[in-house]
């Protein structure tokens, strides 16, 4: 896919998996203006970051009153969360549908990044209440000795030490925000100009049907990878200390 980015339509229909015989920039720069890829990009970039934020502050709070303190009902609360890991979106999009248009906020992104953040609470939830149990107790007794309050307790000490476990869950959330495609297609129709990039990806491929301009449509595709990758690239040990914290006592 990345080497066809670079190559001319000819090369890409003669020999696939041929090398270019010269970088053609352009199929980048095509694709990035004239497929509105890069309008898209920053649509998405916007959503994915209002929605990840949400998630990790809305998860990272709950998980942590889960692990550390006792309340009655806390249980059937916490199964109430991890339930939502078993309910398919596929199910509740009808409803999901007419809920979002009745409150105002059908085709807009603040309605997008709610539901984004609600489908993400579960995992974010289960994984985030596990990690904080493995933090240590006493470190926690220490600042409240010291004067410290339950808010700078949970902001100023717990989550500096739970970072390891935020950037795995936020990378995984971000995953699945960016990749996302039904939901937007659902919640946002009409005005191209807020699609997300998965949407616009979609309506290039379908144009290549009859355009056949494939080299712009591998530029797209490798423009919308690479965030991913760099984003685990440049936190890929945070995210394998992440998933092993807490295997071993």
């Amino acid at each position: 896919m990345f080497i066809s980015s670079f190559k001319t339509n000819g090369e890409i229909l003669a020999d696939p998996w041929s090398l270019p015989g010269a970088l053609h920039l352009e199929n980048w720069s095509r694709a990035w203006t004239g497929a509105h890829i890069g309008r898209y990009f920053l649509n998405s970039m916007v959503v994915v970051a209002g929605s990840v934020s949400l998630t990790m502050l809305m998860g990272a709070t709950a998980a942590y009153v889960f692990a550390r303190y006792e309340f009655r009902g806390r249980q059937v609360v916490y199964y109430l969360f991890v339930g939502g890991l078993m309910f398919p979106v596929f199910l509740a999009l009808v409803p999901l549908f007419f809920v979002v248009r009745n409150a105002g906020l059908f085709n807009s992104w603040l309605g997008l990044i709610l539901v984004y953040a609600a489908y993400s609470l579960p995992f974010t939830v289960f994984f985030l209440t596990a990690f904080f149990r493995t933090l240590p107790t006493s470190v926690a007794e220490a600042a409240l000795v010291d004067g410290c309050g339950h808010f700078r307790l949970f902001f100023r000490v717990m989550l500096p030490m739970a970072r390891p476990g935020l950037i795995s869950v936020a990378i995984f959330n971000f995953l699945s925000h960016w990749n996302q495609f039904l939901l937007p297609q659902v919640l946002l129709q009409g005005d191209e100009s807020k699609w997300m990039l998965a949407q616009g990806l979609f309506a290039l491929s379908v144009s290549q049907g009859y355009a056949g301009d494939y080299a712009r449509l591998f530029a797209g595709l490798s423009i919308a990878v690479l965030p991913v990758l760099a984003v685990y690239v440049a936190f890929q040990r945070q995210v394998q200390a992440g998933l092993t914290a807490g295997q071993l006592k």
